[in-house]
């Protein structure tokens, strides 16, 4: 990424988009944060708030702008879209926002914008794919969340289990950001130690536990939208930590909806895997060896998305 930054485009301040900001605010992420929505009131509301925040954080230039200010930006990071309501699940949100995200991204383009996008919006898969189609971008400035934040629901929820602080957890969710994810228990470890040989895996008691913590992590989003709307914070922080391993060039490891060619016998699909990370973007998917009941639920999470896709594009 010749010309560098530390810029970000942030096209929606609803939900997700305002806390995203607001965490990146926080952390001290970047240099230069513009915000994009249709709402222009939100968006400007949502830049002075910010901004009076300042005196307590690193320096950043935040303001409300247009599709025009994406045309020097690092990331363009995309919140926007229908939200999932209630009983809805992600796949359901496919035709509604297929629509916007073509809008969007030619929008962006139009602006003369050369970086990385970033996108949150759901079904993330299948609109990151759309966003690499739309925008005709190589593949690896082309990402999104995929399933760092289920990965993160995982370890915190294992860490609680174990008693360990989830830093210290290292755990993949894989797939579909939606209802055909799954654990990795094949790599699971915490510490240093995997987790196959900290307790009895064969155990039909240890089974229904796994199982437990994996349902609650899957259906996480479902809870939280029942209690309170929507979900906002914990995918802010994941956006986030993506930004941060993309502007700092830290070669992270993170699981992000990625496009395979080739990798886990998939090709031109996007989905969950471990990826490399840095100022490039996606420096290379991490094929990880998995036992046979995990390549099922790969090729099933794989083939649910592929239908989906190959309906709304026609392929």
């Amino acid at each position: 990424m010749t010309n560098f930054k530390g810029k970000v485009a942030l096209i929606g301040t609803g939900f997700v988009g305002s806390s995203y900001a607001f965490a990146l605010l926080n952390q001290g992420a970047a240099r230069e944060l513009v915000l994009i929505d249709m709402n222009k009131e939100k968006a400007e509301g949502d830049a002075r708030d910010l901004n009076h925040g300042l005196p307590f954080s690193s320096p950043m230039k935040i303001w409300a702008g247009d599709y025009i200010d994406c045309r020097d930006a690092d990331l363009v990071v995309i919140t926007a879209g229908a939200n999932q309501a209630p009983g809805e699940t992600r796949l359901d949100l496919v035709d509604k926002n297929i629509n916007i995200f073509k809008s969007i991204v030619n929008e962006v383009m139009k602006s003369g914008f050369d970086g990385i996008f970033l996108v949150a919006t759901n079904p993330v898969d299948i609109l990151t794919y759309a966003t690499w189609h739309f925008s005709g971008l190589p593949k690896e400035r082309v990402i999104g969340s995929g399933t760092i934040l289920d990965t993160a629901r995982l370890r915190y929820l294992l860490g609680d289990h174990f008693d360990v602080d989830a830093r210290n957890v290292h755990a993949y969710i894989m797939g579909e950001h939606g209802d055909t994810e799954f654990p990795v228990w094949s790599h699971a470890t915490i510490g240093a130690s995997p987790l196959r040989e900290m307790i009895n895996m064969d155990s039909l008691q240890t089974q229904r536990e796994l199982e437990e913590i994996f349902v609650n992590v899957r259906d996480a989003a479902y809870h939280i939208i029942e209690r309170k709307g929507a979900t906002y914070y914990g995918i802010a922080m994941g956006l986030v930590r993506i930004t941060k391993a993309i502007f700092n060039n830290e070669n992270s490891i993170l699981t992000v909806s990625a496009l395979l060619e080739g990798e886990y016998d998939m090709d031109e699909l996007y989905i969950g895997v471990p990826a490399i990370i840095n100022r490039g973007g996606i420096r290379k998917v991490i094929e990880l060896p998995l036992h046979e009941k995990e390549r099922e639920h790969f090729a099933h999470s794989a083939n649910t998305l592929k239908d989906v896709i190959d309906k709304a594009f026609q392929r």
